[in-house]
């Protein structure tokens, strides 16, 4: 629709910043003037929709910020595609504007104007007719007797679950049973944890999900780098929204689930979880800044924070004393918080239980006592104790398996051999020393990442130092800027500029954000020679390795699944064939064509 006053307009698939229930929320185009008047003309328009609707009243959220507005309301889970629509009428509405006449969907078999294009009269009656043929009473039905029955419920467009995992059971909304047709003595929930934060999120599920294996349950977990049961990836890709949840929750293997629950899906749909033991932030650092009304750190620390919707009533809720902004925004009582910190004194000061770092040993501290986990610099994940950041994940994750019910020792087994094979975090903080050189293969993403992994770096630095760096293309320029920065201020030897393919150049032209960060970094003061493009990832990660001598160290950051797994695939091969810094490198697997661009 050309000239629309919104830019996004979404269904609220659960719990969400705005309110607890479902419902459609929608952003104002930027540079849209309007007033205090036009936002409560849109708050009449809803409440007249509800009255044409029969729908239930509930909350209606204006959320203004530097760029606009967000504006959502309450709507049953079963009409959320028509509420989306009224909310954008009622937008138009309020300004005076018509749509013009271009289809909903123009792929349709049957297009039809948009709404907004008729009077209000007709407009309120569309809406009513189009609502009763998306309604679906059976699946409303199900829901409720399923919360009745102290059970989950998980709607989708094409299923309906009840029960999760091992005590689930699954069928299509165009074939749902009455009721009394449900088996639900058989039925039953799950143990979930749920983890969120700017960084460290997947390495804090993986090590949740080895700590829930170790007490002899097949765990699933969802996360950005796919979908895995029993320790075994079933599908790779980003799984850290509802997708992701829902697949992990009906899958009839699982007796525990640890779901990833990254800003993206928390802001476009919602919480997927409910009931959850725990619920993990690792963090909140600058990220993400300007998509659906979010522009700073305190709207971030509060989009976070959504996962506390998800607990349980007895639910702990597990945050870092060392961030400031979730010590500012941390929600009163209920939920029971616990805290970790680097130095466990922080962590304690805060309440129990706490977790944290005293004479080299990680402590947890509860109301029994302090429990001694081991040394840290004995943790792999620690590299020694100099990533610092894990230190901080393996905190969180220990407050969050203690909470969950898993044996101290437990806990205190896993950490001490999570992390000593490189099949055990994928992609994160991997660790080879191949013919001379040493190679960190990571997924650092955002400044804050970049600058926790080059502190390990230092570390290890003995002669050259060179890096991959590429960034997601749903950032602002000043996004790369400051990621540039902290590349620049380490003095690298050589950077090679890439892209992240595929679904992440999110609006981006191919080479776009690569051409940013070189002329930044050249900026920072890195000559133009030592800043070559390669923008396939895999084929960047081959000509540093070709350009490498023995003492060097490479940090090889990687984000595609794809191109990841196959730079994996060819460290082992060198690593099998003894590759010597020096000799030719062959092509990683499904590559080629030449190794840089500039």
């Amino acid at each position: 629709m050309s000239g629309a006053p919104f830019e996004d307009s979404r269904r609220l698939t659960g719990a969400n910043l705005y309110f607890d229930g479902t419902g459609s929320a929608l952003e104002t185009a930027p540079g849209l003037a309007f007033d205090a008047g036009t936002l409560q003309r849109w708050r009449a328009n809803i409440a007249r929709v509800r009255a044409a609707l029969r729908w239930p009243d509930g909350a209606v959220v204006v959320r203004e910020h530097a760029t606009g507005a967000s504006l959502a309301f309450e709507a049953p889970l079963d009409q959320l595609y028509i509420a989306t629509e009224a909310n954008e009428w009622a937008l138009h509405a309020a300004l005076g504007l018509r749509a013009d006449d271009t289809p909903v969907d123009a792929e349709a078999a049957h297009p039809r104007p948009h709404i907004a294009h008729f009077d209000d009269d007709e407009a309120l009656r569309q809406l009513a007719a189009l609502a009763r043929e998306e309604a679906r009473p059976a699946v409303l039905a199900l829901r409720d007797a399923a919360h009745a029955h102290g059970l989950p419920a998980h709607v989708d467009d094409d299923a309906l679950s009840i029960g999760e995992g091992v005590g689930a059971q699954v069928w299509p909304t165009s074939a749902l049973p009455e009721p009394d047709g449900v088996p639900w003595p058989r039925l039953h929930d799950i143990p979930k944890l749920v983890v969120t934060g700017s960084n460290g999120k997947t390495t804090t599920v993986r090590l949740l999900a080895a700590m829930l294996q170790a007490t002899g349950r097949t765990a699933g977990y969802s996360s950005t780098d796919g979908l895995f049961i029993g320790g075994q990836r079933v599908e790779a890709g980003d799984y850290s929204g509802p997708v992701g949840a829902r697949t992990v929750l009906r899958d009839p293997r699982v007796q525990a689930a640890v779901l990833e629950t990254a800003r993206g899906g928390l802001l476009r749909r919602g919480l997927i979880s409910q009931a959850a033991r725990v619920a993990v932030v690792t963090n909140v650092s600058p990220d993400h800044f300007g998509e659906y009304g979010i522009h700073d750190l305190d709207d971030l620390a509060a989009v976070k924070l959504t996962v506390a919707k998800a607990l349980a009533p007895d639910g702990l809720l597990v945050l870092n004393a060392d961030d400031a902004m979730l010590v500012k925004h941390a929600p009163p009582a209920p939920p029971h918080i616990g805290w970790f910190a680097q130095d466990l004194a922080d962590a304690r000061a805060r309440g129990l239980p706490a977790c944290g770092v005293r004479g080299g040993h990680l402590l947890l501290a509860t109301e029994a006592g302090d429990h001694d986990l081991g040394a840290i610099a004995a943790m792999p994940l620690t590299v020694g104790g100099a990533a610092r950041y894990n230190i901080a994940n393996i905190a969180s994750a220990t407050l969050a398996a203690h909470a969950a019910g898993i044996a101290v020792d437990v806990i205190a087994g896993v950490l001490a051999r999570f992390g000593a094979a490189n099949a055990d975090n994928p992609g994160r903080l991997q660790r080879w020393t191949l013919g001379g050189v040493d190679i960190l293969l990571d997924y650092a993403h955002n400044p804050d990442g970049l600058r926790g992994l080059l502190e390990v770096a230092a570390g290890l630095r003995r002669a050259r130092m060179a890096l991959l760096l590429g960034h997601a293309g749903n950032r602002h320029d000043a996004d790369f800027q400051a990621l540039a920065e902290v590349a620049a201020a380490a003095r690298p030897d050589r950077i090679w500029l890439k892209d992240i393919g595929g679904s992440y150049l999110r609006g981006r032209a191919s080479g776009d954000v690569a051409q940013i960060l070189r002329g930044a970094l050249v900026a920072d003061g890195m000559p133009e020679d030592a800043l070559p493009v390669c923008l396939d990832e895999a084929l960047a990660a081959q000509a540093a390795l070709a350009w490498a001598k023995p003492g060097d160290l490479l940090l090889l950051l990687l984000h595609e699944p794809a191109r990841r797994d196959a730079v994996l695939a060819l460290l082992a091969r060198l690593q099998t064939e003894g590759w010597q810094a020096g000799q030719p490198v062959p092509l990683p697997e499904g590559a080629g064509g030449a190794a840089a661009l500039v």
